[in-house]
């Protein structure tokens, strides 16, 4: 049963700012506010609009795509880029279309993995995908600052003042970027479209201009059909294309952010939703715990509509520019051209423009690339700054200062730096690890939708349970081919995985760390009253009216041995409040919203408390709440060590002792004048 009457919901604790230091400095990075309630600041806005959005972090990959591919594929490079295109309109597309009616408030596949597997194994898988995710968007930022930076050294008006300093010039960009997010960053959609559409036109002059160059002279084309000829037949060429095709997955990127921006786009006119199949609706509870009792919500279908034009609509946009930017530069440019220290390296459609069109257009060219390849970086940004506040605070494993944009941007920063210094600012370089982090995220989310199709299909009708396993098993093939394509990019470029360790060594070993630091707050998003005898029982126990005693166990002979012990030990005055502590079977979360039962026994008082993720604090958020007499706890006895093992994984172990700590820490924090209860540690 859900309750959401404001009669039946006690206020909250306040809670501990646990944000850096409190002098100026500290200050001016709170000013920037919470990444949550950003967030939220939306009114909704067409697809179209927010399609540019997207756009930047998926069309900005034409700035060195084209050239990655013809490094690796050589002639066969229009080949491997069609199958690239089969690969999106077939498989990452689809399996998007779903992910976007399973995640319509914004967190992708992540969030539906974590809700498919519940518990300290699913909060690590989860946490593995946070450090591939961080390899993605960080490489985002560091690759795209460094091959504006290529486009910018190599622009023969820039040269002279930027020189050979592509190292110092992606810094720079970088530096720039968290500049303009410590200021804030509102405009976002708005300055997406005006990059983003001069940005496709100019490649569409660009391609024009080579495909009629390739009619004037046809020789290249036969040239090109001889190139073919050393590759055999047909059958053999689609498998050498399909070899490298693991190469050319940067070609891929986009569909997660395509996902992430949901909650921008409106769902038009129609207001319409609809119910999730019962296994599906698990899969969909954004936002809320994964042991809440709400029932799931109903599905924005205007929403998931306009997002699956989105992809769509980008999908094809992409489809077509890379496969004519593919076929223009491998009849124009030689792979020698693209390669590192190559005139094209880095840039081979710029090259092409500068070629073909003459130095004017070409630097118009480059200006326009250099800031689409800077605001992608910005909506990598956008992206981690959306990603880690809504996983590793609510699992304990960040400080809550992690949940404000500026201290993060400074953090992220850092890291784009280490990252651009350890690779030398070198596209070719870093495209391994961005293949990685794209290819692990795609591979999660056709998983992801496998699975919950799978259990939709238990769920469904017989009519129904027949076309939804098909889907699943398509699903299930669709994340074969990504798996493959994964395995064989590690092997080519381990790099990819290196640094993905990396992150997730960082993400899990500090975010323990941070767990470790945290277990002592309160714990407890809320408290509700189970029903409304325990609603009008609360006022007579609240306010230095009860004795509170906690309890292993809710029986009638445990509250009578123990209310003897007491008077055996104490002069005490007062009826006394028993209270209980139910714990959820997934203890791996580190909030919950706890539900409270009383009933009179008496003279005493009977309390329940259920949904809880760990006894000691949630015997202190009550305590706090009811401001008992005194409080009385038992010490076990047992080895300490074992006991705080227990603690901090599973929510139990030496309870008293925790309630003390937590207690005191959370008064510390709250200093006032009113007496604090009397707190009594009982050996069993």
């Amino acid at each position: 049963m859900r309750l959401d009457r404001p009669a039946l919901e006690l206020p909250s604790l306040p809670v501990p700012n646990s944000a850096p230091g409190r002098g100026r400095a500290a200050r001016w990075l709170l000013q920037g506010g919470t990444l949550d309630a950003a967030a939220h600041d939306t009114h909704g806005h067409p697809w179209y609009r927010v399609l540019w959005l997207t756009g930047v972090d998926y069309f900005s990959t034409l700035g060195y795509q084209p050239g990655i591919a013809l490094l690796a594929a050589g002639a066969i490079s229009p080949i491997a880029t069609l199958l690239l295109i089969l690969v999106t309109l077939f498989g990452a597309l689809p399996v998007y279309a779903q992910v976007a009616r399973r995640s319509f408030a914004g967190q992708g596949s992540i969030a539906m993995l974590e809700n498919l597997l519940p518990g300290w194994g699913g909060k690590l898988f989860v946490l593995a995908l946070l450090g591939f995710a961080a390899t993605d968007f960080v490489i985002t930022m560091t690759l795209s600052a460094a091959d504006a930076a290529k486009h910018a050294i190599e622009n023969p008006f820039l040269h002279a003042h930027i020189g050979d300093h592509q190292m110092l010039f992606s810094l720079l960009l970088l530096a720039t970027l968290a500049a303009v997010f410590l200021k804030g960053f509102k405009e976002a959609i708005g300055v997406a479209s005006v990059l983003t559409i001069p940005y496709l036109l100019l490649n569409v002059v660009v391609l024009s201009r080579g495909f009629l160059e390739i009619l004037r002279h046809p020789e290249l084309v036969e040239r090109w059909n001889g190139q073919l000829a050393l590759h055999g037949d047909w059958a053999m060429m689609l498998g050498a294309a399909a070899l490298v095709f693991p190469k050319l997955a940067l070609g891929l990127s986009g569909f997660e952010t395509g996902v992430a921006v949901m909650p921008q786009i409106s769902g038009g006119k129609s207001g319409a939703t609809a119910d999730l199949a019962p296994a599906a609706g698990q899969e969909a509870r954004e936002g809320a715990s994964a042991h809440d009792d709400a029932a799931p919500p109903a599905v924005p279908m205007g929403r998931v509509r306009a997002t699956r034009k989105l992809l769509l609509t980008a999908a094809l946009i992409m489809s077509v520019l890379l496969l004519g930017s593919s076929f223009v530069t491998t009849l124009l440019l030689r792979p020698e051209d693209v390669a590192e220290n190559g005139p094209a390296s880095g840039r081979a459609l710029a090259y092409l423009a500068h070629e073909l069109l003459g130095n004017g257009f070409g630097s118009i060219y480059d200006i326009a690339t250099i800031a689409i390849l800077w605001f992608a970086g910005a909506s990598a940004m956008a992206g981690l700054l959306n990603v880690v506040p809504r996983y590793l605070p609510r699992f304990g494993m960040a400080p809550r200062w992690v949940a404000f944009a500026r201290p993060l941007v400074l953090v992220l920063f850092t890291i784009d730096a280490v990252v651009t210094v350890v690779f030398r600012a070198n596209v070719e370089a870093q495209g391994g690890a961005y293949a990685t982090g794209v290819l692990v995220l795609i591979l999660s989310a056709s998983v992801a939708v496998a699975l919950a199709l799978w259990r939709e299909a238990a769920a469904a009708e017989s009519a129904a349970r027949r076309r939804t396993r098909l889907q699943s098993l398509y699903f299930w093939g669709v994340s074969a081919v990504f798996a493959f394509t994964l395995v064989d990019n590690v092997i080519e470029r381990p790099d990819g995985i290196i640094v993905a360790s990396v992150f997730i060594v960082m993400i899990i070993g500090l975010g323990a760390v941070s767990r470790y630091i945290r277990a002592s707050e309160l714990r407890v998003e809320h408290m509700t009253f189970a029903d409304e005898e325990s609603a009008a029982l609360w006022p007579a126990i609240v306010g230095k009216k009860v004795h509170l005693v906690s309890l292993k166990k809710a029986d009638a002979a445990a509250r009578a041995r123990k209310q003897t012990e007491i008077q055996q030990h104490y002069r005490t005055t007062g009826p006394f409040a028993f209270v209980h502590v139910d714990l959820l079977d997934n203890r791996s979360e580190f909030l919950a919203p706890l539900r409270v039962h009383v009933r009179r026994n008496g003279a005493n008082f009977d309390i329940a408390l259920t949904g809880a993720v760990a006894v000691a604090n949630s015997l202190a958020y009550l305590s706090e709440l009811m401001d008992p007499v005194a409080i009385y706890l038992a010490l076990t006895r047992q080895n300490l060590m074992t006991q705080s093992l227990r603690y901090f994984l599973f929510g139990e172990g030496e309870v008293g002792l925790s309630v003390y700590s937590i207690l005191v820490r959370y008064w510390e924090w709250t200093p006032e004048d009113d007496v604090r209860p009397l707190i009594f540690l009982m050996s069993e």
